[in-house]
């Protein structure tokens, strides 16, 4: 046989002996991993960690509790804002009413009290003409007892104005500020109460405990994450597409995620396209396209198929 008819049959050969994974990837796929952004919850208070109540790795629907500090200050708090709620709204309602009723029941026996005094000041005051001409008195027992009945007249009309005074209750400057200081009240009530509640977190979405970072009984620092969530809307494919290639790309289209283990591919859409050129990451490089610029796309995949991807992980994207 001819050398080169030898040559083409052991290249024929060897062609057929490679492993289908050291083919040629199509044209219109390129590598790419799994991307997670993280849901870190956390409370903004400070407080030793009493009720952790999930798990790493479990799934949790939207409003389930997640944990729970210790609570003992600011229930005291609010307990306190309460009483003192409590104390100024009695203060504004007696500050709006009159004087108590046994008061003015006090007020209007004194008026009569000096009615009385009066009728007798006015009997004595008339009898002292009389005894003035028959020199049983003298003019300065007349002036006396005419100053008594007056002083009884403005007793009689200090009281009355008394007892319209009590009937009134507080004047306005002091209903005033007794509303504005139940008001402020209100305020730190509502402070107090939402302290409290932030004491106790929930899942603000459906997703993934991906981790809890302490544990109960230790002390968690005000802002401190406790759990971290990943929710399926969260979960996106990176991949780098050739800078050649990018025009081809739009918005909202459709692409193909192969992952390992699984011979069906995962339907996303692109979300995502960077308005920048970068060098080829060095963790999905080869030789043949480490100096090649390439523009980063992001995918994003329906509920059911983001829970089945998980952060790292590679994928192959086709577009």
């Amino acid at each position: 046989m001819k050398p080169w008819l030898l040559l083409g049959a052991l290249g024929c050969l060897a062609a057929s002996l490679l492993p289908a994974g050291c083919r040629r990837a199509p044209a219109n796929r390129v590598q790419g991993y799994v991307e997670g952004e993280f849901v870190y919850v956390a409370s903004p208070l400070a407080g030793a960690l009493d009720t952790l109540s999930v798990a790493r790795g479990t799934q949790v629907k939207e409003g389930a509790p997640l944990f729970a500090l210790e609570t003992d200050p600011e229930k005291a708090a609010h307990d306190e804002a309460m009483r003192r709620l409590a104390q100024g709204r009695a203060n504004l309602e007696d500050a709006r009413k009159g004087k108590r009723p046994t008061e003015l029941d006090a007020i209007e026996a004194q008026i009569r009290q000096a009615q009385a005094a009066l009728e007798l000041s006015e009997s004595d005051l008339a009898r002292q003409p009389r005894l003035i001409r028959t020199g049983a008195t003298s003019r300065q027992e007349l002036d006396r007892a005419r100053s008594t009945r007056d002083q009884d007249r403005q007793r009689i009309v200090q009281l009355q104005a008394d007892l319209e005074t009590a009937r009134l209750g507080s004047r306005e400057a002091q209903i005033v500020a007794a509303e504005a200081n139940v008001r402020a009240l209100e305020a730190a009530l509502a402070k107090a109460e939402w302290d409290l509640s932030q004491k106790h977190q929930n899942a603000p979405q459906a997703g993934l405990v991906f981790d809890t970072l302490y544990r109960e009984g230790e002390w968690v620092a005000a802002g401190k994450p406790v759990v971290a969530l990943l929710p399926p809307a969260n979960i996106k494919v990176r991949a780098f597409i050739p800078e050649e290639k990018i025009g081809t790309i739009r918005l909202g289209e459709t692409v193909r995620v192969w992952v390992d283990g699984n011979s069906v591919p995962f339907t996303g859409r692109v979300s995502f396209i960077s308005p920048q050129a970068e060098y080829t990451p060095p963790v999905i490089y080869s030789r043949e396209s480490r100096s090649k610029l390439v523009f980063m796309i992001e995918a994003v995949f329906e509920p059911k198929a983001a829970v089945q991807l998980h952060p790292g992980q590679p994928v192959s994207v086709e577009y």
